[in-house]
C-alpha cells in the first residue's frame, strides 16, 4: 500500500477538528470510542466512472452503530487531508454513490462507524480510487467553407452507444472565448449548420459528446471554415450626360460566374441613402432612366447579386449622370419700331438652336394684357406688323433645340408706337 493510502489515526484526529462539510454537525473535539467496531477496509468495494464512485461495504454488526461517516480527500489538491463529506444515517445501508467528482482524479476515502452519542469508531484504513478519464470525442469532424453566411459542420457519429447528445462550440478572430451554440440530440446525428454569420469571416468549431448521464467527453479536434465573401461590385459604371430627358447607364459584365442579377440605386446627391429602383438580369448591362427635368444631376450605384442572393457592398463610389441641359438663350441685338412695324434681331446663343419662339405681350388696359406666341421661327429676325399706336408691347425670344428643349427667355424689350398728335 502507498504512503498516500496510509492515513493514520493521528492524521485523522488533527484534521477532524476542522473537517466539517455539507452542513454536518461535527463536534469541536473528536469523540472516539475505541471499542466501537469500524468498517473493515477489506470489505469495501467500489465501481468508478468519470465523475462518480459507487461504494459497497459489509454491514457492521455492532448493535450500537446507527450509521457511518464517509471521509474524502483529493490526493493532489488537499495533500491527503481527509474531510467528512457524508453521514450515512442507517446502519443497514451498505451502498453510497459519491457524485460530482473531477474526471481522471485520484481520491482517498475512509469510513467510520457512528453511535447515538456522536461517538465514532477509529477511521478505517484508507483506499485510493482514481476516476475514469474523459471519453474521447468523435473521431472525425469537418467544417465546410464558402456557404452564404453559414458554416456546415459534419462529423462521424460516436461509436459508443452510451452517447446521447453533442454540444457545439464556436470562436472567431474577434472572440477568443468559446461560445456554446447548440445541443444536438441523438448519437447518430452528424450535422449542424451555423447560420446568421458575418461575410468572409473564419470561424473555429469543436464538438463535445455527452453520455446519458451527462458525462462530457474530451473536446474534438478544432476545425475552421470561412463564410462566403460578398460578390465583387461593379466598378465600370458609366452614366450619360448629353441625352434629352433621360440618362442611360452602362456597365461591364461581372467576371464572377455565379452572378445572376444586378441592382440599380439612385440618389439626388452623394450624401444620404440610395434608393433601389430596378433589378435586372445578368444579361442586361444597361438601363435607361426617364427624367423630364433638363440638366438634372442624378447619382447612381450598381451592385451584383450572386446565386446565393448575396449582394455586393453598396459602399462604393457613385457615378453622376445628367440629362441634357437647356440651350443657351439668344442674345437680343435689335428691338425697335420702324415704319409702323416692330423689328427684332438677335444672335444665336447656342448652336443647338434649330428654331425660335417670340413672345409678345400687349397692354390692353390698365390692369389687362394680351399674350401672343409665334413659334417655328427659323430666321434670326422677326417683324411684327400687327401693332397699334399708343399701345405698349413687350417682346422676348426663346431658343428651341432639336429635342424640343427650350432655353430661358431673353429679357423683355419694351416698344411703343406713339400716337399721332391732333
Amino acid at each position: 500500500m502507498s504512503n498516500l493510502m496510509k492515513i493514520t489515526s493521528s492524521i485523522f484526529l488533527i484534521v477532524f477538528l476542522s473537517a466539517c462539510q455539507n452542513n454536518l454537525s461535527t463536534p469541536s473535539k473528536p469523540k472516539i470510542d475505541n471499542t466501537l467496531e469500524s468498517i473493515n477496509a477489506s470489505s469495501i468495494k467500489y465501481l468508478k466512472d468519470t465523475t462518480s464512485i459507487g461504494f459497497e461495504w459489509q454491514k457492521v454488526d455492532d448493535i450500537r452503530v446507527v450509521g457511518y461517516n464517509l471521509y474524502r480527500a483529493n490526493a493532489l489538491e488537499s495533500n491527503g487531508k481527509l474531510k467528512r463529506i457524508k453521514f450515512i444515517k442507517n446502519r443497514y445501508t451498505t451502498h453510497y454513490l459519491d457524485k460530482g467528482l473531477e474526471a481522471h482524479t485520484s481520491y482517498v476515502y475512509a469510513f467510520s462507524s457512528v453511535k447515538e452519542d456522536d461517538f465514532e469508531s477509529r477511521i478505517s484504513n484508507s483506499i485510493n480510487v482514481t476516476t475514469e478519464p474523459l471519453h474521447d470525442s468523435v473521431s472525425f469532424i469537418q467544417a465546410i467553407s464558402n456557404l452564404p453566411r453559414q458554416i456546415k459542420i459534419i462529423w462521424r457519429p460516436h461509436t459508443q452507444n452510451k452517447i446521447a447528445y453533442y454540444k457545439i462550440q464556436r470562436s472567431s478572430p474577434t472572440e477568443s472565448e468559446w461560445e456554446n451554440l447548440e445541443t444536438i440530440e441523438g448519437r447518430l446525428q452528424a450535422e449542424f449548420i451555423d447560420s446568421d454569420l458575418d461575410d468572409n469571416v473564419v470561424y473555429k468549431y469543436r464538438l463535445f459528446s455527452y453520455t446519458y448521464e451527462d458525462l462530457q467527453s474530451k473536446p474534438s479536434a478544432i476545425v475552421t471554415a470561412q463564410t462566403k465573401p460578398l460578390p465583387k461590385g461593379i466598378s465600370s459604371l458609366r452614366a450619360s450626360s448629353n441625352l434629352a430627358k433621360k440618362i442611360v447607364l452602362n456597365w461591364d459584365a461581372s467576371v464572377q460566374e455565379d452572378i445572376i442579377s444586378y441592382k440599380i440605386y439612385q440618389n439626388s446627391s452623394l450624401q444620404g441613402s440610395f434608393k433601389h429602383i430596378k433589378t435586372l438580369s445578368k444579361n442586361a448591362l444597361s438601363y435607361e432612366i426617364r427624367e423630364h427635368e433638363d440638366g438634372k444631376n442624378i447619382f447612381f450605384k450598381v451592385t451584383s447579386i450572386d446565386k446565393d442572393k448575396l449582394e455586393s457592398s453598396l459602399n462604393i463610389n457613385a457615378v453622376m449622370g445628367t440629362t441634357l441641359g437647356k440651350p443657351i438663350k439668344p442674345v437680343m441685338t435689335l428691338a425697335q419700331i420702324k415704319e409702323n412695324k416692330a423689328i427684332l434681331n438677335w444672335q444665336k446663343g447656342d448652336n443647338r438652336a434649330v428654331s425660335y419662339i417670340v413672345y409678345k405681350t400687349a397692354k390692353t388696359g390698365y390692369f389687362s394684357t394680351k399674350k401672343l406666341k409665334y413659334s417655328n421661327i427659323n430666321a434670326l429676325r422677326f417683324v411684327d406688323e400687327d401693332i397699334v399706336r399708343g399701345v405698349e408691347y413687350k417682346y422676348s425670344i426663346q431658343a428651341v433645340d432639336e429635342f424640343g428643349i427650350l432655353s430661358l427667355q431673353t429679357d423683355e424689350s419694351l416698344l411703343v408706337l406713339p400716337k399721332l398728335q391732333k
